[in-house]
């Protein structure tokens, strides 16, 4: 974090000092972990449904907090606030403000946020110091404490943008604001909250709105919802996809043999190969977004190819591929489902299957897509049907009635019989795979975050291991 003193924390924070000296320097980063103390560091005292941070207090200044940022007196060095959530956004929008070199990209999306988020900043970080969030820090809390991690010497500032309320992006901003704003697509994910596609719309699009008259709008020209937000930013709008009109675009996408997508890249400047180390052909579209940053940000288009190849999936169990010994492919995808993105995973496992005599079994594995409201068992039956016509050798429907719905879908599509079923839990779902898998397959194991699907990931993986 850009150093500050406890009286200019304060200042920021609209906080008081409680038993601080207020020309004591915050040297270190900001914590919500007393376990994560750094000397210099300043913690962040949250309650939470089963911890409250106050209660230790004494114990981050033992390990080196300066201060605490605190909404009670808790008997040592205290910012006092009325809420420690909106301290930690304007600490946050200070330390931005004084980062006067540092270029703010903000992304958002129904879909893909963390994949490309991950792919621009390997992208940017060839070309100067890159400060991104781990996994999906993209809310009140995970957001601000990705900002505070910026330094003077920061080029590039990388944040996720997450929305379940009309106003969440808005607030985001207001944190961070961007100069660069891309939004990848409008789906169904937490359409049960917003209630319709067009509303999720005028959510996401809060993030092109916030752009300043010099910076840029990116902007997925294959999906009409975001691309019609050209009309609601004064900033310039760069369009990406594979439409013709797009400024950054791919042509002659193709996958190879284990499922990864080789393409050219188009772009204002020229055009350049590229072969992508990621799996699924969804990841054309991640990337072009990527590249499409990449230039606005100076860099040339042979080093935007060049460094979309060399790129690689940071956040777990996001499209995950690991081979076991005995020749059975896991691709564990289980961080997060919602109907587009659990399509495009279903067209990665078909792809990755292959084609012909050649042709390996391929298993979807799949759970619930939780917060899809009254669009819940059409979506779910849905999927069940796409696996269908996608000729996945099987469904492992797994869960309560959304599981239920799914492989009845599937059933109801074609004349799978005994190539769909139904299992209660993870439990029962590697029980079965474990009876039936054959060297070669390949599994594919997705659903929402919440069900907990990863287990069976990581059981087959456990397996091939001991094998």
């Amino acid at each position: 974090m850009i150093a500050l003193t406890l009286a200019e924390v304060a200042a920021a924070v609209g906080g008081t000092l409680d038993g601080a000296d207020p020309d004591t320097v915050v040297t270190g980063p900001v914590e919500v972990d007393s376990r994560k103390v750094s000397p210099g560091g300043l913690f962040a005292a949250f309650v939470g449904e089963n911890v409250d941070g106050h209660d230790y207090a004494a114990t981050a200044v033992e390990a080196g907090a300066v201060a605490v940022l605190a909404s009670r007196p808790v008997g040592v060095p205290a910012v006092l606030v009325d809420s420690v959530v909106e301290a930690l956004g304007r600490l946050a929008r200070t330390v931005v403000a004084r980062a006067e070199g540092t270029a703010v990209v903000a992304l958002t999306g129904s879909a893909g946020k963390t994949s490309t988020k991950d792919l621009i900043a390997q992208l940017l970080r060839r070309h100067g110091e890159t400060v991104f969030p781990p996994g999906s820090l993209n809310n009140e809390i995970g957001h601000p404490m990705t900002a505070l991690r910026v330094e003077e010497s920061t080029r590039h500032l990388v944040m996720e943008m997450g929305a379940r309320h009309k106003g969440d992006i808005e607030y985001l901003t207001s944190i961070t604001p961007p100069r660069i704003g891309l939004v990848l697509n409008v789906g169904t994910a937490h359409v049960g909250e917003f209630g319709s596609q067009e509303a999720i719309a005028e959510a996401k699009g809060e993030l092109v709105e916030a752009l300043p008259a010099d910076g840029a709008a990116i902007l997925n020209a294959d999906d009409r919802l975001v691309r019609a937000m050209a009309s609601r930013t004064k900033a310039k709008v760069v369009l990406f996809g594979e439409s013709p009109d797009a400024h950054v675009r791919a042509t002659d996408v193709r996958l190879d043999a284990t499922g990864r997508p080789s393409f050219t890249l188009t772009t204002p400047a020229g055009s350049a190969p590229v072969q992508l180390r990621l799996y699924g052909e969804h990841h054309v579209s991640n990337a072009l977004a990527a590249a499409a940053v990449a230039t606005e940000l100076g860099m040339t288009v042979d080093d935007t190819a060049a460094a979309l190849g060399e790129a690689g999936a940071l956040s777990r169990w996001r499209m995950e591929v690991v081979d076991r010994a005995d020749g059975v492919t896991v691709v564990n995808d289980a961080y997060n489902a919602n109907p587009d993105s659990m399509r495009a995973a279903l067209r990665a496992l078909v792809s990755m299957g292959g084609r012909g005599p050649e042709r390996r079994r391929t298993w979807a594995v799949l759970g619930e897509m939780r917060e899809l409201g009254e669009d819940s068992l059409a979506e779910h039956d849905a999927i069940g049907r796409l696996a269908v016509r996608l000729d996945v050798t099987k469904l492992v429907a797994v869960g309560g009635r959304e599981a239920a719905c799914m492989e009845l879908g599937a059933r109801n599509e074609g004349s799978w019989g005994e190539e769909s079923v139904l299992v209660s839990d993870a439990d029962a779902a590697v029980e079965l795979l474990r009876s039936q898998l054959r060297p070669g397959d390949v599994v594919l194991v997705k659903a929402s975050r919440s069900v907990g699907l990863e287990k069976v990931a990581e059981a087959l993986l456990a397996d091939g291991a001991a094998r």
